[in-house]
């Protein structure tokens, strides 16, 4: 059963890509925080409540269902399911559960430990400590502070309570996100600065690409390998095989965030991994390159197709075409594929540099839709 829905909705207007689903979500640190009241009342009350409310994070008050719940006095237990309403989420479905017992004498202390399906940070630059759950910070706060409100009856009598969450089939949901690559091990990581997941949000994809390179640069780091998807980077780790896996980054459309994070970070050489479609974009210059943002700039494709030796007709049809990967396969074709990504290398590196100057190095590579590489271009 989902959690009950009180929390209003904001429908941004104007936006195509709203039309798949405006239902709002709540974050996994949500689910916990509302998990860890009910079990929280419970120890209070005599029986774990069906439906409670929590403060989330931005302060509002939330309805949350909540299942299994049980208590004997001393242990009581509650899940709360996660609903990330229309976003797509490798943690939808998830049973946020929590553990809470009563520490006889404990002094009214509040103690937050990961049991199964949580994650666990194995490298510093995550704000957290090694060896310890990966719950963030502000979810930390929220879940701590729900709970010394469900239970001050049972902390002003000088007793603790001591809060273990749990997600079953973490570890598997934490294999479809960047856990591994940032140095958390073994499930999920408990996240949210508001409590609300926006559909297609990009917040969370981009604060991962931030986190990602911050964590990079403290590990002493100085290359940091943007790639846009999972193929190039692929292919980008093929092509750099002597640099740490922490080095490359998964920027996505976010290009103008993964740069301004590099260059704040001090990285002295940048690379990026891209096919022919991201590659014009970074070559037009956009800041995020994802298709509503802006589309392939055809009349660049079909000069770089000019410059390379194409015949009038494939220009004239190359500028009438849909898609970037036409103009690449076409050339392809012709024995051009080198000559014709190079120069959209070159105007990407251009472009990159107008609007990111430094002293870093900057190295494009490309390779074809089999992830196989074209060619490297270093400014």
């Amino acid at each position: 059963m989902p959690p009950v829905r009180d929390v209003p909705e904001k429908i941004r207007k104007g936006r195509p890509q709203r039309a798949r689903g405006n239902r709002t979500g709540f974050t996994t640190g949500a689910n916990s925080a509302a998990a860890a009241v009910a079990a929280t009342l419970g120890l209070v009350q005599g029986t774990v409540p069906a439906r409670i409310f929590c403060r989330l994070p931005n302060g509002q008050e939330a309805a949350f269902a909540i299942v299994d719940g049980r208590t004997d006095g001393r242990h009581a237990h509650a899940v709360s399911i996660k609903d990330a309403g229309d976003d797509p989420d490798a943690t939808h479905g998830a049973h946020l559960t929590a553990d809470v017992e009563r520490i006889p004498g404990g002094g009214g202390r509040i103690e937050l430990l990961g049991g199964a399906g949580v994650g666990t940070v194995t490298r510093e630059g995550l704000g957290l400590a090694v060896g310890g759950p990966a719950i963030n910070p502000v979810p930390r706060r929220n879940i701590t502070d729900n709970v010394q409100r469900a239970g001050a009856p049972l902390l002003a009598a000088g007793d603790g309570l001591r809060v273990t969450l749990s997600v079953p089939g973490g570890e598997e949901m934490a294999r479809r996100t960047l856990n591994a690559r940032l140095g958390i091990v073994g499930g999920i990581s408990i996240l949210g600065t508001t409590g609300i997941v926006r559909p297609y949000s990009t917040a969370a994809f981009r604060a991962s690409v931030v986190q990602a390179i911050e964590v990079a640069a403290r590990q002493g780091l100085t290359a940091v390998v943007f790639t846009t998807g999972g193929r190039t980077e692929k292919f980008a780790m093929r092509a750099l095989p002597g640099l740490p896996e922490a080095c490359f980054v998964q920027m996505g459309d976010f290009v103008k965030a993964a740069f301004q994070t590099a260059l704040r970070c001090g990285m002295r050489h940048i690379h990026v991994g891209a096919m022919v479609g991201k590659l014009t974009k970074m070559g037009q210059g956009l800041a995020v390159t994802h298709a509503w943002k802006g589309a392939v700039d055809r009349e660049l494709l079909a000069a770089a197709a000019a410059g390379v030796g194409a015949p009038e007709e494939l220009v004239a049809t190359i500028r009438a075409a849909e898609t970037a990967r036409f103009a690449a396969e076409r050339l392809a074709a012709l024995g051009l594929a080198e000559d014709f990504h190079r120069a959209l290398a070159r105007q990407a590196i251009a472009s990159l540099r107008d609007r990111h100057p430094g002293a870093h190095r900057l190295s494009v590579h490309v390779c074809d839709f089999e992830g196989h590489p074209i060619v490297r271009v270093d400014d």
